[in-house]
């Protein structure tokens, strides 16, 4: 026997990724879209998040877990439940009330926000199912509920914590250059940073270890490879701010 849903508790997940291509933090959303069965009029055309509601059987974690698994088919990412949205009005434009009504959800649904953070490279969206579509976090398309907000709230969130917690290295290959973690950085800070003046500061961090190994396959001089030590981190640090701007 199936599970059965919990009809107004439901979990929606920011998922972000890092384009090292075009150095840009991007959100990964669905597209919802509904026409009348009449004459085929369009009645919704928007996008959003990926939500579920909760099974009974489910931890609010387990369907944060489910949820990213079936619209990625990945596991073991970095999540952040970061937020309850249970504004009464939430699902109440116009647009949402037809789609709620279409979908029989319960107008008056709580929802609990996550994070995860991935590498858009690792996200198969030609043959995923879903047909999911990555936007720049700062050139979104019309979104349906509240999903902008819930995306605004987990970007503060995330801006914030790459300060002082070493999530940013999610967004990072396992080695990778001191320009590529500057990259990431500007990007999700919003801001530019002094070329020197970051190495010096990081050069100096024992959780970044220096390899003995360069770039390959590029047609400038080679730069050096570091990797980031989670071990080394957990030891010396407990809050401490990585960079200072």
């Amino acid at each position: 026997m199936m599970p059965k849903i919990i009809p107004n508790i439901s979990v929606d997940c920011v998922v972000f990724g890092f384009d090292a291509n075009t150095k840009s933090l991007n959100v990964l959303l669905l597209d919802r879209y509904l026409e009348s069965e009449e004459n085929h009029e369009v009645l919704v055309n928007d996008y959003v998040l990926t939500g579920y509601h909760t099974l009974e059987n489910e931890t609010i974690d387990d369907t944060a877990t489910r949820v990213l698994r079936e619209l990625t088919g990945l596991d073991n990412l970095y999540k952040k439940q970061f937020k309850v949205f249970g504004d009464p009005n939430r699902l109440m434009n116009e647009k949402d009330v037809i789609w709620a009504k279409s979908e029989n959800f319960n107008e008056r649904t709580i929802t609990i926000a996550y994070y995860f953070l991935v590498k858009t490279h690792e996200v198969d969206i030609e043959n995923n199912q879903h047909k999911p579509k990555w936007f720049p976090v700062n050139d979104l398309p019309e979104l349906g509920f509240d999903h902008k907000t819930i995306i605004n709230e987990a970007y503060t969130d995330l801006k914030a914590k790459s300060l002082y917690q070493p999530i940013i290295f999610e967004l990072l290959p396992d080695k990778f250059t001191i320009k590529e973690l500057q990259d990431v950085y500007e990007c999700i800070l919003g801001v530019e940073i002094d070329n020197r003046n970051f190495r010096r500061k990081l050069l100096t961090k024992k959780y970044l270890i220096e390899l003995d190994e360069k770039q390959v396959g590029v047609s400038k001089k080679p730069s050096q490879l570091f990797m980031f030590s989670k071990d080394v981190y957990q030891k010396i640090y407990k809050e401490s701010y990585l960079i200072s701007i």
